[in-house]
């Protein structure tokens, strides 16, 4: 590896450890991957565990061609990492996994609540969807990119989440975000407390005024 693949790498094994750490992912049920640059990303090998990525736990995938070079195989879910990369420009880093809560919400057909928080608001501000297709397939790759033209969040029926940013610590952000928002909705209905949204003008005035941050919006190549 040269110093920028190194280093990225390494933030790779730090993030890892840190969904691990914090119930956002779960034995070598994920997987996650960073660009390079505008052809190739580094992604966790296949059987990975989250929480114990070591410097060679990872392979060097080509997106555009499909090549790949490393001492071990990369994640089968290759094909959803790559058609994310291929038409998301500003997609940087991804984050493939299957939380509790979130998971549960996958597996039902409850719909996510975006304006609940200031954190949803921006976080869940596009959250796509996408059935039920079998891991590692052409056809799970080829809807999760269709889907990505329209969100940073898809939920993955009956499997989890995958996502992406253009930082490490907005990816992350993005999936505690939905994580907690999840878990809230699933307590809220088992207690039989009704949540109450905040009203569409707020949240538009919050998203175009960068109330709290940047809008990040759908970006087309």
């Amino acid at each position: 590896m040269n110093f920028d693949q190194v280093n990225i790498a390494q933030q790779l094994i730090d993030t890892g450890k840190y969904l691990l750490e914090n119930q956002l992912a779960w034995g070598t049920s994920g997987n996650i991957s960073a660009r390079l640059d505008n052809k190739k990303m580094l992604i966790t090998a296949s059987g990975t565990e989250m929480g114990e990525l070591k410097p060679e736990d990872f392979a060097l995938c080509n997106f555009e061609n499909g090549s790949w070079e490393g001492n071990r195989k990369p994640s089968k879910e290759v094909p959803m990492h790559t058609g994310i990369y291929q038409v998301r420009d500003d997609a940087n880093v991804i984050l493939h996994s299957s939380p509790f809560y979130t998971t549960l919400m996958a597996s039902s057909e409850e719909p996510i609540i975006s304006e609940l928080f200031v954190e949803t608001m921006y976080f869940l501000e596009d959250v796509a969807y996408v059935d039920y297709y079998h891991p590692g397939t052409v056809e799970l790759g080829e809807a999760v990119k269709e889907q990505a033209e329209k969100g940073h969040v898809i939920i993955l029926k009956n499997h989890g989440v995958i996502l992406f940013d253009d930082s490490f610590s907005d990816a992350v952000m993005r999936l505690e975000t939905l994580e907690m928002a999840c878990r809230m909705i699933v307590t809220a209905k088992s207690a039989g407390i009704k949540l109450t949204k905040i009203p569409d003008q707020i949240v538009t005035d919050f998203l175009e005024n960068a109330r709290y941050k940047p809008r990040k919006h759908v970006h087309r190549k």
